[in-house]
């Protein structure tokens, strides 16, 4: 396990003590795919990123699910870690995250009872509103399309995104061994179960993904573990305070569980970081004003024969929320993040580009983002 000592003051009324926290290390992975890449080439090379997080120490392994978006292989993750989690041995396999207005419960709860079948208690269920494409996408995925909305068999309109909190609760039942208890006329009842039933003690860990108060709210309300999404929005600290003051102890613990994920490039040099983070930093910024999606550009002359003066200022300005150095400069970075958000553990996508010549079936750059860190923690 990835481990560093972050020093930073915590009150206590008793003592008005500095404490030394632990923090672990976890990888988001999006399966990026760039020029000249196949889905198979992507998933290559994610398979070998798992398989040094995994050697490394690092604690988690999530991948997420994107859809209709060139760039990003990740679209089915309880599918792919079946495949990812080949060949690991101790790190934690989990989704960051299913988007649950995009599926029905049953079918999520028993893909993930599924892994954990397989791996046992190494997986985690991260489960998010946000649909994690666009709408018309979105309606798709549920067999639903009517000129661009979610509709039912009569024409009206459906919003999964309404029954999102409860569809959180019959996924979390479904996994239990008391079941899913569905209420039949007559007073009779129906008892769900997703299948294969998990060996007890090894069902899915749940943690609620968010990037609002809504989300924070909600796995407060329920005792889940909780994740803010930091890697993409602003509020994190508003979403902790919210989630820390509202949290209700439950069947997933007595406090709460929280981290947050960030984008991290680390390279042997300041300069090399710098612009191996263009590839995604210009993906980023299309994203965000609207530019046009393709697969991730190559670091240095690519990314700067296409990219706007507009994308590269938002890109500027996007990369002041990321972690872009050397080994030295990113672990104080992180620290910082650590004791600004009081977390004991730090989700970082690996977003380091790749340069003209390096391998299709490999995400050297990653890697060596992964071993950079490792190396300065453990030391």
């Amino acid at each position: 396990m990835v481990k560093l000592q972050v020093s930073r003051a915590i009150r206590n009324e008793a003592r008005g003590a500095a404490v030394a926290l632990v923090m672990e290390l976890s990888i988001l992975d999006l399966v990026p795919v760039r020029v000249g890449q196949s889905t198979s080439d992507s998933f290559a090379a994610s398979h070998e990123l798992i398989q040094s997080a995994d050697k490394l120490g690092y604690t988690r392994y999530w991948v997420a699910e994107h859809h209709n978006m060139p760039s990003i292989a990740s679209t089915m993750p309880g599918a792919e870690l079946m495949y990812l989690g080949q060949g690991t041995e101790r790190i934690r396999l989990g989704s960051g995250g299913v988007m649950l207005p995009n599926h029905a419960p049953l079918a999520v709860a028993e893909l993930f009872s599924l892994l954990a079948a397989v791996y046992g208690d190494r997986i985690d269920l991260g489960i998010g509103r946000a649909p994690g494409t666009d709408p018309i996408t979105s309606a798709a995925m549920r067999g639903h399309l009517g000129e661009g909305r979610m509709v039912d068999r009569e024409g009206r309109t459906v919003d999964p995104v309404e029954q999102f909190p409860q569809h959180v609760i019959d996924t979390l039942s479904l996994m239990k061994p008391e079941g899913l208890h569905v209420p039949l006329h007559g007073g009779r009842e129906h008892v769900l179960h997703a299948t294969p039933a998990a060996v007890p003690g090894t069902q899915p860990l749940p943690w609620l993904l968010g990037s609002s108060g809504y989300s924070a709210r909600l796995a407060a309300e329920l005792g889940m573990p909780y994740v803010f999404a930091n890697h993409f929005a602003a509020g994190a600290t508003t979403g902790m305070k919210i989630y820390r003051d509202n949290f209700v102890p439950g069947a997933y613990g007595d406090k709460p569980q929280t981290f947050v994920t960030v984008n991290a490039v680390v390279s042997p040099t300041e300069e090399e970081a710098q612009l191996r983070a263009e590839p995604f930093l210009l993906q980023m910024s299309r994203l965000r004003t609207g530019g046009r999606m393709e697969p991730l550009r190559l670091a240095g002359d690519d990314v700067r024969s296409v990219r706007t003066d507009q994308e590269r200022m938002v890109g500027e300005e996007m990369s002041e929320n990321w972690i872009i150095g050397d080994a030295a400069s990113a672990k104080a970075q992180l620290e910082e993040l650590a004791g600004r958000f009081e977390v004991d553990e730090i989700m970082i996508q690996p977003v380091a580009g790749a340069m003209e010549g390096e391998g299709l079936r490999q995400d050297a750059a990653r890697i060596q983002s992964l071993e950079l860190l490792a190396a300065e923690f453990l030391n």
